[in-house]
């Protein structure tokens, strides 16, 4: 792809699209398969550059793993919880699922294992997960005292006990603890420590988790219990289209004053993005829905105040629709997402700007002004989101340009040639 596209403006859209699998659900159920004893099969599931990079870590530890992209599928052969190899240097690149729900899974090694990744996630903290690690008997620092990657465990099986983890960075790291506790020596305990964010990422977790057979104890979202003997049982499991990426499609409806369904999502999904529909209702939408299917028909959009914290992979999603809506869009509860793929925060208001808008950043969130909109290049920042989110603007603004499109294959490789192919009404 070239190192620039060019996003032209359509009328009102009238288009169907079934994004690809999630790529929160696959590399979860990747975990669990391959933990689990036998061969489970994956269907519908993605294919990009954070699942590859599981797959290859995976890989690396001794799993057998077969994946026919042609079909979406991937076949996991279990470990039963024995990890095959005892010495592994494991590339995360700048997958902060990979990164997390491994560092956890392989302290259920014994042996010595590494992770490192990109630039950019040597920037990005997961010092509050090894302290838990620590304190339920494992042996994982992180080598250049920074609470970043790399990392280094000394894995000698996880002893298990109770841990206490924060909940204000990152929700990867209670689920990486929670998916690798069933094959602790002992009963795991997990207190979260703190507000926790983006909670139904946990809710996806604890369900895929169920799924292949281990039913955790849980009290609300902030102790978790999690009992020796209860072991991941192989499976078929099918994975939904991803709501992340259905996202920048409903929001094109809204943008371009058309009609857009997702087609194989429902609002009973696993993903608490669906909530962003949620958003664009309150912004003037109407929402249609049926067991296999959402539609968003735009509406008169107006500005909102929203808390996002729970559906933060959509901020940037939302920032896009705020531009063409009547009056300011505040959205708070995400400072987390300053700790992302960039300064998800800083990196918005910068390129909004550049549109035309007034921008309030704030240490949660931002308030945005809509402003006469104008062409612009716009940086990613390595960010798929950024790019995709960004690109929105384009379908009803000329001139908008988007730098390193390539970035999407992160998440959604074919992103720009499916909104490429969405169809004017």
């Amino acid at each position: 792809m070239t190192d620039t596209i060019e996003i032209r403006p359509t009328g009102p859209l009238k288009a169907s699209i079934r994004p690809p699998g999630s790529k929160s659900i696959t590399n979860r159920a990747l975990v669990c398969a391959a933990l689990a004893e036998g061969h489970s099969t994956l269907t519908g599931a993605l294919d990009s550059e954070d699942t590859r990079v599981m797959i290859e870590a995976l890989r690396q530890l001794g799993l057998r793993i077969e994946q026919d992209r042609s079909v979406a599928a991937i076949g996991v052969t279990g470990c039963g919880g024995r990890l095959p190899v005892s010495e592994a240097n494991l590339f995360v690149a700048n997958s902060g699922t990979t990164a997390r729900f491994l560092t956890a899974m392989v302290t259920l090694g014994h042996g010595i294992y590494r992770l490192d990744g990109t630039p950019r996630m040597r920037g990005r903290p997961i010092g509050d997960l090894l302290r838990a690690l620590g304190q339920l008997g494992a042996d994982a620092a992180g080598e250049l005292g920074t609470d970043c990657p790399p990392v280094l465990v000394r894995a000698r099986g996880l002893p298990g006990g109770r841990a206490t983890v924060a909940g204000n960075i990152s929700s990867q790291y209670l689920s990486g603890l929670l998916m690798a506790a069933p094959y602790a020596d002992g009963p795991v305990e997990l207190a979260v420590c703190g507000e926790l964010v983006s909670k139904p990422y946990i809710e996806m977790t604890l369900a895929v988790m169920s799924a292949f057979g281990v039913e955790v104890e849980a009290e609300g979202l902030s102790r978790f219990v999690i009992s020796p003997g209860r072991k991941y049982q192989a499976r078929q499991y099918e994975i939904e289209p991803d709501a992340s990426a259905a996202s920048y499609f409903l929001a094109a409806a809204a943008i371009t004053g058309g009609e857009v369904t997702v087609e194989g999502l429902s609002l009973e999904s696993l993903q608490g993005d669906v909530a962003f529909c949620d958003c664009l209702v309150r912004m003037g939408c109407q929402l249609q829905h049926a067991p296999g299917s959402i539609t968003v028909v735009a509406g008169p959009l107006r500005g909102i105040d929203v808390d996002m914290n729970a559906i933060s992979d959509t901020v940037q999603t939302l920032a896009a629709v705020a531009l063409f809506a009547d009056g300011p869009t505040t959205i708070t509860g995400v400072a987390h997402i300053r700790h992302k793929e960039t300064d998800r925060i800083g990196a918005l208001a910068s390129e909004l700007r550049k549109l035309g808008a007034t921008v309030h950043e704030r240490d949660d969130g931002l308030r945005i002004l809509p402003g006469r909109l104008h062409a612009a290049q716009l940086k990613t920042y390595d960010d798929h989101r950024m790019a995709m989110s960004l690109a929105l603007v384009g379908l009803a603004t000329p001139g908008v340009l988007i730098r390193d499109p390539g970035c999407t294959a992160k998440t959604y490789p074919g992103f720009f040639e499916d909104l490429a192919g969405l169809k004017e009404g």
